[in-house]
């Protein structure tokens, strides 16, 4: 039997959710757009992020029980490296710039982020690449907008091009309709995913030295992502 309890991980803090009027009642919101980085980190983290969810989606379809579920993620694993190779062909713009070289610095705090959302069983491989992925793309798409205005533009089109989230839903309502007790676990594997997947998106802000400043500013926004989180969890009838 598997254990689902036995990690004993370091406790991540998830922002508690205000209500909206809450939240604008009491916080001076910082728009992502304002936080965005240059063009070249943003592009270099959003471009590794994505080699993350592809990996991820690779192993997903590695361990997959049946025909069927390799075949249909796969073709989200299509649709992610076709978002990855493009953000590193909107680095390649860049003059003197090599993709490679460009993603290096990042490479460790991202690949340690990749280990801590790695799932102990198919399942939670499943779920954590529906999560992350939705996550990732929210927070990208709100900080594109502070990009210069091409870039902005052609960035905005990768992430709003086909993500195949629709055939991850249906995997995962698929599994837990022919077992009802995998809904628990998978929830409370969300929540986890949430606290860890919101660290790595703080990190690639461009924020003052002094970050901690930031914190009661940047809640709304974070509370904005999870919100979206909220509604992909609703989508499978799971508690985020």
């Amino acid at each position: 039997m598997v254990n689902w309890f036995r990690r004993q991980t370091q406790r991540v803090v998830v922002p508690r959710l205000h209500s909206r009027n809450e939240a604008l009642a009491n916080v001076s919101k910082v728009e992502l757009a304002e936080l965005t980085p240059e063009l070249l980190p943003f592009l270099a983290q959003a471009a590794y992020l994505q080699l993350t969810v592809f990996e991820t989606l690779s192993t997903v379809v590695t361990d997959a029980p049946t025909a069927r579920s390799k075949e249909a993620v796969s073709r989200v694993a299509g649709f992610s490296l076709d978002k990855q190779h493009r953000l590193v062909v909107e680095l390649q713009r860049i003059k003197g710039t090599d993709a490679g070289s460009a993603m290096q610095p990042y490479a460790e705090r991202i690949d340690a982020y990749r280990d801590r959302i790695r799932g102990a069983t198919w399942p939670e491989a499943l779920a954590c690449a529906y999560v992350t992925a939705g996550l990732l793309d929210d927070f990208f798409r709100r900080v594109a907008v502070g990009l210069p205005s091409d870039a902005s533009r052609r960035v905005l089109e990768i992430f709003d091009s086909e993500d195949g989230e629709s055939i991850l839903v249906d995997e995962l309502r698929a599994l837990i309709e022919a077992d009802p007790k995998l809904a628990s676990p998978l929830a409370l594997w969300g929540r986890r995913l949430v606290g860890d997947t919101l660290l790595i998106v703080r990190s690639a802000l461009a924020l003052p030295a002094d970050g901690h400043s930031e914190e009661e500013r940047l809640e709304p926004v974070f509370t904005e992502l999870i919100a979206a989180h909220t509604r992909r969890m609703d989508a499978l009838g799971l508690t985020a």
